[in-house]
């Protein structure tokens, strides 16, 4: 699952997807088999925006992959929000349908947060709706739906820390409610000793620096130094952020983490890279949530990640 750089082993966030779809194959399978029902996801997606529409595509082709019963609803920038409600209303009530994911942000006349909580939180694979982050900031982990990217990125962790992180000291860099402030809950709910950092925190390095385990998810490019770093740590990079390469030629970018990579491997003790380390994840993730709302629908205990 991993390969080793220098110091640092390099976290394969590609193999650990792949072994977390394989789960969810074979559990949409049995399921079929045991009841019949086939696990359903739709996706709503507003206006034309290019990098929406890629992520869309390939969130389509993994729910196929996965033998799910996969919908799209591709609506005009110009759809009001009375339309795009009863379009979720109607989706909640399809018993073809476990997984709703309207993708954002959405056009400036459309209130993001109003529809998103019109959602039913049963059907809510995002995990973005209230119920489901106040059942995981309580602790309900258990049937709650955790956002994705904190889902995948916590797996990560496991893979390198083990489920049980009592004694290790955890940092979030970045206090958002799709990835912030649920991976601290993840991290606390595994025993660790939890700082959430942002661009308000005095002395940021030094407080990176005390970090057995290091996320990053503020979307500012190489943010994070090697000299932040404490030796050993694992470090967890969330950012997807596009810088220049004029070294690949005229208007030519590249894409990176948060975090220093080639810096900060000589320090730590394991690294994801940007691409392939938390990015498959994400959309795995919403794959198990999804697999795993149709089991709650149907009875049955759902697969566990």
């Amino acid at each position: 699952m991993a390969a080793v750089l220098d110091k640092a082993t390099v976290i394969d966030g590609k193999a650990v997807a792949e072994s977390v779809i394989e789960t969810v194959k074979s559990a949409a399978a049995g399921l079929k088999d045991a009841s019949g029902l086939v696990p359903g996801i739709a996706v709503v997606i507003v206006g034309e925006d290019p990098a929406s529409q890629v992520y869309v595509a390939s969130k389509g082709k993994k729910a196929k992959e996965c033998g799910f019963h996969s919908v799209q609803h591709t609506l005009p920038d110009t759809t009001s929000e009375a339309d795009l409600l009863a379009l979720v209303d109607e989706l909640n009530t399809d018993p073809q349908i476990h997984g709703i994911l309207v993708q954002l942000p959405l056009p400036d006349h459309i209130d993001d947060g109003r529809v998103i909580q019109a959602i039913n939180p049963e059907k809510d694979v995002d995990g973005f709706h209230v119920i489901n982050a106040g059942k995981l900031t309580t602790g309900e982990i258990e049937s709650a739906f955790v956002p994705c990217t904190p889902a995948g990125s916590m797996l990560l962790i496991e893979r390198v820390r083990g489920k049980d992180l009592s004694g290790l000291t955890a940092v979030v860099v970045g206090r958002s409610n799709i990835v912030g402030k649920p991976m601290a809950s993840l991290l606390l709910a595994a025993n660790a000793t939890v700082t959430i950092a942002h661009s308000r925190t005095p002395d940021l390095a030094a407080t990176c620096r005390n970090a057995d385990i290091l996320v990053a998810a503020v979307g500012r490019p190489e943010m994070i130094k090697g000299d932040w770093v404490k030796p050993g740590a694992t470090i967890i990079d969330v950012g997807i952020n596009r810088i220049p390469a004029p070294e690949r030629g005229e208007g030519k970018s590249r894409l990176v983490g948060d975090v220093a990579f080639a810096e900060c491997a000589e320090v730590a003790g394991a690294i994801t890279p940007v691409p392939g380390g938390v990015g498959p994840m994400t959309i795995a993730m919403l794959m198990a949530n999804t697999v795993v709302s149709a089991y709650r629908h149907a009875g049955r205990t759902p697969p566990t990640f």
